[in-house]
């Protein structure tokens, strides 16, 4: 008899950033870090715009890892750089999370002081919410539920699958509209969970950060912008000059990082020397560039940045993440899949993961950056005063990588790529 394949599903959203026990979020940072250079390697095939949120994603599938044993527990751990033995996985993005949101509360003081200066008038508004919505009546296990909501935060909602698939399709994508002030919408599509599906586990996390100084609106002009490396289009480009400005000439490329206020967060740019040189700075991307760039010397740098704003589609990344080796997470052979830790598994009814949903939204202009992002992982059940120096001048006028990244953990909350700012 064919196994019954009942679906999780989770979800993640993601833009954060924030201080505290950067020792304790190492694993998470690193895990985080290395998956979504694998992600963006396989997703950057194109000569597209890019932005994907490596944390949402880790924190989704560290969830769905919880619950996983066997050799699908050793897989995911080999794919999402875990440590597959204890918990230790699970209290590090506790430790991450706590970080993050502690840096944001910092914020708020700092921005009474920052207004009498000139300086920006809003603290930075994070929000991150774990939800699992589980089936009714299907079960789980005590110890997986005690994990989550211990280490994640995150209860369980009964929904009932079985009964009506696209209400709850609808009920879940309006939970992450509503985390993410409606920026990431219909999130998981139309007829992806349906009457076997069991879980959907969610992540969802909002982003609005203030740069620790502001750009001129009046500053912005068109600028030349060498589209996908090619022939300079005119694009909206912001302009300042800043002794804070974080800045390292590397072979190759030109990393400059620009804090947010309270500088425990960053927007990171890596320049390449050549107009097209995007594809080979991406190959030499790796977390000890990004952990580097984390603690940039400042220096005066006079920079020139594209404005943009993207809201690209929803990606799935169940084929990626297969491609990176975890297979038998998505029953892959059929019958492989091994979620024991999460409900008790038998021939003829255990849990695989479906399917891996993830969008973003990203906005960067002369105040700051707004940002958004969601990943969804369904599972079916289965059977100084000194002489200043000429200031650095900086022009990104060509194809660059860019990131969010948490400074004291080197954590990146967003990765990607623009080719075109339009």
């Amino acid at each position: 008899m064919n196994a019954v394949k009942n679906s999780i599903a989770a979800l993640l959203t993601i833009t954060a950033m924030t201080v505290l026990r950067a020792a304790d979020s190492d694993l998470a940072a690193t895990a985080t870090n290395r998956l979504g250079i694998d992600l963006h390697r396989q997703l950057a095939t194109g000569d597209e715009n890019l932005c994907v949120s490596p944390y949402s994603i880790q924190s989704a599938l560290a969830m769905t890892f919880a619950g996983a044993d066997g050799e699908t527990r050793a897989e995911m751990a080999r794919v999402l750089h875990f440590p597959n033995d204890g918990d230790a996985i699970h209290a590090s993005f506790s430790s991450l999370q706590g970080s993050l949101e502690e840096m944001a509360k910092k914020t708020a003081a700092l921005v009474e002081q920052s207004r009498k200066m000139g300086g920006p008038s809003e603290p930075i508004t994070l929000a991150i919410a774990n939800r699992l919505f589980a089936q009714t009546g299907y079960d789980f296990r005590d110890s997986f539920r005690a994990l989550v909501k211990k280490y994640y935060g995150a209860p369980f909602e009964p929904l009932d699958f079985r009964k009506d698939a696209s209400g709850t399709t609808e009920h879940i994508n309006t939970w992450i509209a509503e985390q993410t002030r409606d920026r990431i919408r219909d999130l998981i599509p139309a007829g992806a969970l349906n009457e076997t599906t069991r879980l959907v586990l969610a992540n969802a996390v909002y982003l609005k950060a203030p740069w620790a100084h502001e750009f001129s609106e009046g500053g912005t002009m068109p600028q030349p912008f060498h589209v996908r490396g090619g022939t300079p289009v005119d694009v909206p480009t912001m302009q300042k000059e800043d002794r804070q400005f974080g800045y390292a000439k590397r072979e190759g490329f030109t990393a400059v990082s620009l804090p947010y206020i309270g500088n425990e967060l960053q927007f990171l740019v890596l320049v390449p020397d050549e107009v097209n040189g995007l594809r080979a700075l991406e190959s030499k991307l790796s977390t000890q560039m990004l952990s580097q760039c984390a603690k940039l010397e400042p220096h005066d740098v006079d920079l020139t940045l594209p404005k943009f704003k993207f809201e690209p589609p929803t990606i799935a990344l169940s084929d990626k993440l297969q491609a990176l080796g975890m297979h038998s997470a998505f029953d892959q052979p059929s019958g492989s899949a091994n979620f024991d830790r999460m409900a008790p598994r038998n021939p003829k009814d255990y849990l695989y993961i479906s399917q891996v949903f993830h969008k973003t939204f990203i906005a960067v202009d002369e105040k700051g950056t707004e940002a958004a992002a969601a990943t969804a992982v369904a599972m079916m059940a289965g059977s100084a005063m000194i002489e200043r120096p000429e200031p650095i001048e900086v022009k990104v006028d060509r194809p660059f990588i860019y990131a969010i990244q948490h400074v004291p953990s080197g954590t990146c909350l967003f990765l990607g790529r623009v080719t075109d700012p339009r």
